[in-house]
């Protein structure tokens, strides 16, 4: 009786679990982008930060990451990879203490070549999630204060 229980309560973790399923969904749509933006030398979050660059104009690495919702080690990942490519590039701040990033013209050119491929994956994802689907996830994100 208590192996049933447990492999019951063990199946509705794997059946039901909103985490796991969140986790699922999250792969295959950014593999939508990702193998869009493949052929370029990108991937979804490099792409994510080249818009924020442009849009915002200097980076600080706090605000990549809280805009972002990015960890300190994914960002600097990308960040290292974006600068060796010649993407982004450091530049000096108000604060001494802190480097700023900027967006380079080979950054924007890359940016402006990407957007086509982004925009064919968007469709795919909208396509996948469906119009209802979409709906639920901006709101999600609204109310988490994200956008």
């Amino acid at each position: 009786m208590g192996n049933a229980k447990r492999k019951s309560a063990a199946g509705q973790v794997i059946d039901e679990c909103l985490g796991l399923r969140m986790r699922m969904a999250n792969r295959v749509v950014t593999k939508l982008y990702d193998d869009a933006l493949r052929p370029l030398g990108l991937r979804a979050p490099q792409l994510a930060m080249l818009a924020l660059a442009e849009e915002r104009g200097l980076l600080r690495q706090a605000d990549i990451c809280s805009e972002l919702q990015l960890d300190n080690s994914t960002l600097s990942r990308n960040l290292d990879r974006m600068r060796s490519n010649g993407w982004l590039e450091e530049t000096t701040g108000e604060d001494a203490r802190q480097r700023p990033f900027q967006l380079t013209a080979e950054g924007r050119k890359l940016l402006r070549r990407a957007i086509p491929a982004w925009s064919k994956a968007q469709q795919q994802a909208a396509e996948l999630l469906t119009p209802t689907g979409v709906d639920a996830l901006r709101s999600f994100v609204r109310r988490q204060g994200f956008a």
